[in-house]
Parts: structure tokens; sequence; C-alpha cells
């Protein structure tokens, strides 16, 4: 008496503006987070591929050396007069510029 009947809409139209949003955010997404990481990792790798004995490098847990021996999967880095200390590859971060360490 008091209370109308309520009956269901019908189903809303789908069209390419609903999905534009969506589209807009995943496009800002790659291009913002996605794109300059894949840039980044291509950097490391090929920074990885250059290295050679007598480069100066420091590593993702700090240590800072000359490197003396490159092998496949690990570098070898003199880290002080007669001390070599052997880590993976992967964990070489940055090259120096040559002449940064000049006590070694």
């Amino acid at each position: 008496m008091f209370i109308s009947n309520a009956y269901a809409a019908g189903a809303p139209a789908t069209d390419f503006m609903s999905f534009l949003p969506m589209v807009v955010i995943f496009v800002l997404f790659y291009f913002m987070l996605i794109r300059p990481q894949v840039k980044q990792a291509k950097q490391h790798k090929s920074m990885l591929e250059t290295l050679k004995a007598g480069d100066e490098v420091a590593t993702n847990g700090g240590i800072v050396g000359k490197v003396t021996k490159v092998s496949e999967n690990f570098v070898s880095i003199e880290i002080a007069a007669n001390t070599v200390v052997h880590v993976q590859k992967h964990t070489v971060q940055t090259l120096l510029p040559a002449g940064t360490l000049k006590s070694i």
C-alpha cells in the first residue's frame, strides 16, 4: 500500500567509454613503472657483460674495490692490498669512474 513495487532495471550498455578509465590507468602504469624498470635492467645487464679486470665497482652490499677476475657467474674484487673477495656477478651494482679508488 505505501511501498511501491521494485522492478529490475535493464542491464547497462557496455561500451568503450566505460573501459576508458581502466585503459588510461594501465597506460600510465606502463610508462611510469614498467618501462623505466625494463630500461634499467637492460643497462645493468649490459654493464655486467662489459665488466673486465681493472674496473672499479661497488656491490649491493657496499663493498667497493677493483675487479681482478671475471668469470661467468662470479667476480673477484680486491678490496685492500692482498685482500680479494669473490662475489656473485649480479651483485655488482655500479661501475665507478676510473681513479675513484686511489688506495688500492
